[in-house]
């Protein structure tokens, strides 16, 4: 089983970046594809981007694409999601989860095992 912990969230002005971490513990990193999701208040956990094991493939929401680079480290069992161009409508608790299946690149969130306690991204308009 691994473990997933978030960060570098925070509070930032629209047209802003952030960059989110996500440690993982437990288990190599290598042996999952990772997505970040998001769920803003009063709606639905949504799909954000996705990465297979060794980075070679990657895909991303419409609504961030061109804004958001997802990336990851094996070495250092982190994932990453570079935030650019940051928009108030960005705003929400941020979520990394782990794909059991390694080369998977599943956008639907019940497909991943495991997930962090997530981590909040505002962007002040």
């Amino acid at each position: 089983q691994v473990e997933l912990v978030e960060s570098g969230g925070g509070l930032v002005q629209a047209g802003g970046s952030l960059r989110l971490s996500c440690a993982a513990s437990g288990r190599p990193l290598s042996s999952y594809a990772m997505g970040w999701f998001r769920q803003a208040p009063g709606k639905a956990r949504e799909f954000v981007a996705t990465i297979n094991w060794n980075g070679r493939r990657t895909y991303y929401a419409d609504s961030v694409k061109g804004r958001f680079t997802i990336s990851r480290d094996n070495a250092r069992n982190t994932v990453y999601l570079q935030m650019n161009s940051l928009k108030p409508e960005d705003t929400a608790v941020y979520y990394c989860a782990a794909d059991r299946d390694r080369e998977s690149s599943h956008w639907e969130d019940r497909r991943y095992e495991y997930w962090g306690q997530g981590t909040q991204v505002t962007v002040s308009s």
